[in-house]
């Protein structure tokens, strides 16, 4: 059995326990999961990106960890994200069929248009220009590339302004506020014996 632990990490959190780039006594360091998660030899299973909010998992088992954050198990992960604009048809359209990046053409996504989710307060708030209208997408994608929802979204010409992370697979961060954990115990995968040539 492995320890699995569904975190609901806050905004500007970095997603591991320590912050490696304040290295002088001038640089304030950033709040860490060592900051919220007090339990101890586990790891987290991805990334979240310093300035997202919403699901991350970490567990105490190595292939548990690989089964989540590989990109070969395509594990889906769903966003709800707030852009700047009404996205567009057209928009919706190329993230379902896959937008061209510097690193190559995105698998297609599954979105749709989302009400305006009933979410905890982000701290500080997204920047809100009454000119600027601004909509919600659901978006889930089954590939890991850095800042990836960001970068597709701009590249449809609809700059991401807040963007949380509501499920992993089959774990999601509902009823989970910022900064709160929940220990699950589940059965951990078994690593595959390695195949052996056989003999002509």
């Amino acid at each position: 059995m492995a320890k699995l632990i569904l975190f609901n990490k806050p905004f500007q959190v970095l997603s591991q326990f320590t912050d490696n780039s304040a290295t002088t006594h001038s640089d304030q360091p950033r709040a860490t999961l060592a900051d919220w998660i007090p339990v101890p030899d586990v790891y987290p299973a991805g990334r979240l990106d310093f300035d997202s909010e919403g699901l991350l998992l970490l567990t105490d088992s190595g292939t548990l960890q690989h089964q989540i954050a590989s990109p070969k198990q395509k594990l889906p992960k769903t966003y709800w994200v707030q852009v700047e604009g009404q996205i567009s048809d057209a928009a919706l359209d190329s993230l379902r069929h896959g937008v061209v990046l510097k690193d190559g053409k995105t698998r297609p996504a599954r979105v749709e248009r989302l009400a305006e989710p009933d979410l905890w307060t982000r701290n500080p708030p997204v920047r809100y220009r009454e000119t600027v209208p601004t909509s919600w997408i659901s978006l889930t994608i089954t590939e890991g590339r850095n800042r990836q929802v960001r970068r597709m979204t701009a590249a449809t010409g609809f700059p991401t302004l807040r963007l949380v992370r509501y499920a992993i697979g089959e774990w999601t961060v509902a009823d989970l506020a910022p900064g709160q954990y929940k220990i699950l115990t589940v059965h951990a995968p078994t690593s595959k014996p390695a195949r052996r040539n056989r003999k002509p």
